[in-house]
């Protein structure tokens, strides 16, 4: 049956082809067409592959997160589509200049998840444990937690990892907790990480919608989407991600919490050993991007200029997935 709404109308969402990219991508749709009342064949999906999906190996070697976004980015650009949505965590801190993130929704759970058949917690690793894992930012503060375990790289979606997880080649692994839970495998989770154990990968949990900058017929739509408490906590730990010229190689950890109008912020460095840490924190009233933005910036150049000429990082560590 051909579409009722004109094609001039549509609004069409590029996404990445994973369970979780596309749970976000539906979400997303689902929210504009009960927000605005539209018929369903108003909000389209179109799945796109990214570099990011393909690459088997350390994504630092070819670029890093940013192969996530780039062919989504492209085909907003071309107008191939009209919004593009992003785990925000994958979000290059410096954008193109013609693109914006036009909304976040309501972030969810920002924690890590341990996943073990064996052990219970973190901590209850045993002496020589092997952990399976892509991220250097959780490899990087377990080693400071335990430095006597080891690692092996783990890529590949949800399922994948889980999957090889039964496998036995290693004991543990991590994963978000916000992605399991929008795939409904909480159940897998055996223990939600506290931050103050190991705090989160900056802007984990949050969805962002993109758009074109001067498309005021996007910015519309989403715009009453936005939750402004995520926006502008995520806004800090991206903020403080920049600063430090935060990239798949470096481990940087934030976490921007509000109760009222305080934000609580919280960020740190790790060398890929574990060896070195710088961290920092502070609690300060925000109500504008602008604060956010200026709060976490500036954390971070203070920590940047306390770690000076140090090298965190190890080439021959993998990447920040």
């Amino acid at each position: 049956m051909p579409s009722s709404t004109p094609k001039s109308d549509v609004i069409l969402i590029g996404t990445r082809g994973s369970p979780l990219a596309l749970w976000q991508a539906n979400r997303v749709r689902d929210l504009l067409l009960s927000t605005h009342g539209w018929d369903d064949d108003r909000v389209q999906i179109k799945i796109l592959k990214t570099k990011g999906d393909q690459i088997k190996g350390h994504l630092s070697q070819f670029g890093g997160k940013g192969l996530f976004t780039r062919e989504l980015e492209d085909a907003l650009i071309d107008g191939r589509i009209d919004l593009a949505v992003h785990s925000m965590k994958d979000v290059p801190t410096v954008g193109q200049d013609a693109l914006m993130i036009g909304a976040v929704l309501e972030r969810a759970d920002p924690r890590d998840a341990f996943i073990s058949n064996e052990v219970s917690s973190v901590l209850d690793l045993p002496h020589g444990a092997v952990i399976g894992t892509a991220s250097i930012r959780r490899r990087a503060q377990l080693a400071r937690l335990r430095p006597d375990v080891d690692f092996c790289l783990l890529r590949g979606n949800v399922g994948t990892r889980l999957a090889k997880l039964e496998t036995g080649e290693f004991i543990a692994t991590f994963l978000a907790c916000a992605g399991l839970k929008r795939l409904g495998q909480e159940a897998v989770i055996t223990q939600a990480v506290p931050p103050e154990l190991m705090l989160p990968a900056p802007a984990q949990g949050a969805v962002g919608i993109e758009l074109r900058r001067e498309d005021a017929r996007a910015r519309d739509a989403v715009e009453v989407l936005n939750h402004r408490d995520t926006m502008l906590a995520i806004t800090a730990e991206r903020a403080f991600l920049n600063a430090l010229d935060g990239s798949c190689r470096t481990p940087i950890a934030a976490l921007a919490t509000f109760a009222g109008s305080d934000l609580s912020f919280r960020g740190e460095v790790i060398a890929t050993d574990g060896s070195k840490h710088y961290g920092t924190q502070s609690h300060a009233s925000v109500s504008t991007p602008k604060e956010a933005f200026d709060l976490g910036f500036g954390l971070g150049q203070e920590v940047k200029a306390e770690i000076g000429d140090i090298v965190l990082w190890d080439s021959s560590i993998g990447d920040g997935a």
